[in-house]
């Protein structure tokens, strides 16, 4: 291993000291994370976790500060004990040696370098983790290891509609991270609204801190369940888990409004409105249910999508927009692994089966030896059942069909580049495009500084094209004095 950060560099050891053990770096300190670092160590690996957040537990787990004093943080969550156990382990294998824990490191980059043809080569694969430490992100850090694994999460799919940049329109997981990270509400009535399993535990979660949560919209009919009954009775803990948040629902007296949808936001400089109306069996609106609601806060979700760059800048193999891993989890750049929300959105319980899995394989075949399954086989288990619990999820809560016929021509779709609709529907009708990068070109739409992760499923729902990973050089924008600091060090290696 040799660990560089902000130009110095841990000397290497003489060619005639043995040789450490090989060194295995898991980018994210989610659940996925967690358990893949806590599998490695425990079966002899040299674990480095390269996580951007200052404590570990990623997104799921997310902590208020310690300055905060909060007294009952596991309010805000559920699966507390779940964390406890991952949080405790981590200090355990970190005080043995075992893991070393880089907080506050924005990974950007993960370079694979050339393989050595030497006999006395160090080790048969061998990466680099670009990162940048800090709140401003500006001092860079290096990491070299000989295997990665990436837990690096997912984001949530922004699907706009008018009046959604108005100030107090946030995506649901904002809300929530708010909430968890920062014990804030951003209003005092708020209407949750979108698709998705989220949704419940975020109306629930802004209700027991005080907000008025005027309605829960959701576009989903509930009795799409009633076709997956045989699946859904395998998984009698997410039945119990559901009825527990629709219960807390009940006794805050949040409306549930199945087989609706967000038509428009409305305010003058801020949210005061949303007006919502119900679906036809198509999924269009049907003509004359619209109906406002007043609030000064709208939390806006459809569900997730994997973070890939990483993935994608070291080559490996993107199914849709899933990172392809097989049995092992690994991917098809050998020495990577992959695991959690990035190989496809599944939820807590899915992040922690594939980590636990891929920790085990990263561990024996960094030793060189061959796996056994056994040691992950329960966890293979979870993984089948939780994967078939978010088949269904995903069958269900699929946003509305036509979704992008209430957006008007002037409604933004690319925030960052200011394109309206109208611009994507003149690139799409009138242009020839047929595919995002084609729109992006003619438009701009996905060139702003987030690279169109938050405009990527806008475009391709107003192209009428299949949804996939963009492939971008960097995972997140690098000042060039970094760069060239980069270029510096390769010219005087």
């Amino acid at each position: 291993m040799r660990v560089r950060e902000g130009g110095g560099e841990v000397a290497a050891a003489p060619r005639s000291a043995p040789r450490p053990a090989p060194t295995l770096a898991v980018i994210g300190a989610g659940p996925a994370g967690l358990a893949a670092a806590l599998a490695a160590a425990l079966r002899g690996a040299r674990v480095i976790v390269v996580d951007a957040g200052a404590e570990a537990g990623g997104q799921f787990y997310r902590q208020p500060p310690a300055a905060f004093r909060a007294l009952r943080p596991q309010a805000l969550h559920h699966q507390w004990r779940t964390w406890e156990r991952l949080r405790d382990g981590l200090a355990e294998q970190i005080a043995a040696g075992r893991v070393t824990h880089l907080r506050d490191h924005h990974v950007w980059f993960v370079e694979r370098l050339a393989r050595s043809h030497s006999p006395t080569a160090p080790a048969p694969h061998r990466f680099t983790v670009h990162a940048l430490r800090g709140a401003r992100q500006e001092e860079p850090a290096e990491v070299c290891v000989d295997a990665v694994l990436l837990a690096t999460g997912g984001y949530e799919k922004v699907l706009p509609f008018p009046g959604w940049t108005l100030p107090g329109v946030v995506t649901a997981g904002g809300a929530q991270a708010m909430l968890k990270g920062g014990l804030v509400l951003l209003g005092r009535t708020a209407v949750v609204a979108g698709t998705g399993p989220l949704l419940m535990p975020v109306a629930a979660g802004l209700a027991a801190a005080g907000a008025e949560v005027a309605a829960l919209v959701e576009s989903a009919r509930p009795k799409a369940f009633a076709r997956h009954a045989a699946t859904l009775a395998g998984h009698p803990g997410k039945l119990v888990e559901g009825a527990r948040y629709a219960g807390q629902l009940v006794r805050h007296r949040v409306q549930f409004v199945p087989r609706h949808t967000v038509v428009a936001a409305h305010g003058d400089g801020a949210l005061e409105a949303v007006t919502v109306a119900a679906l036809d069996s198509a999924g269009r609106v049907r003509p004359g249910t619209a109906r406002r609601i007043p609030c000064d806060t709208l939390a806006v979700g459809h569900g997730m999508l994997p973070h890939t760059d990483l993935a994608e800048g070291l080559g490996c193999r993107v199914d849709g927009v899933d990172v392809a891993v097989d049995a092992e989890q690994r991917t098809d750049v050998p020495g990577v692994w992959a695991a959690g929300e990035a190989t496809g959105i599944g939820g807590a319980a899915l992040s922690l089966a594939e980590g636990h899995i891929a920790g085990c394989s990263a561990a024996a075949r960094l030793r060189g030896a061959e796996p056994d399954p056994d040691a992950w086989s329960a966890a293979a288990k979870s993984r089948t059942k939780a994967r078939e619990f978010a088949a269904v999820l995903r069958a269900v809560y699929a946003p509305p069909a036509h979704w992008a016929e209430q957006l008007h021509d002037d409604t933004l779709i690319c925030r960052c580049e200011e394109v309206p609709a109208a611009a994507v529907r003149e690139a799409v009708q009138e242009l020839g495009a047929t595919d995002a990068r084609t729109v992006k070109l003619l438009t701009r739409a996905g060139m702003g500084w987030c690279q169109g992760r938050m405009c990527s499923a806008a475009v391709a729902g107003l192209a009428g094209c299949e949804e996939r990973s963009a492939r971008r050089p960097f995972a997140r924008p690098v000042p060039l004095g970094v760069l060239a600091r980069a270029a510096d060090d390769d010219e005087q290696a």
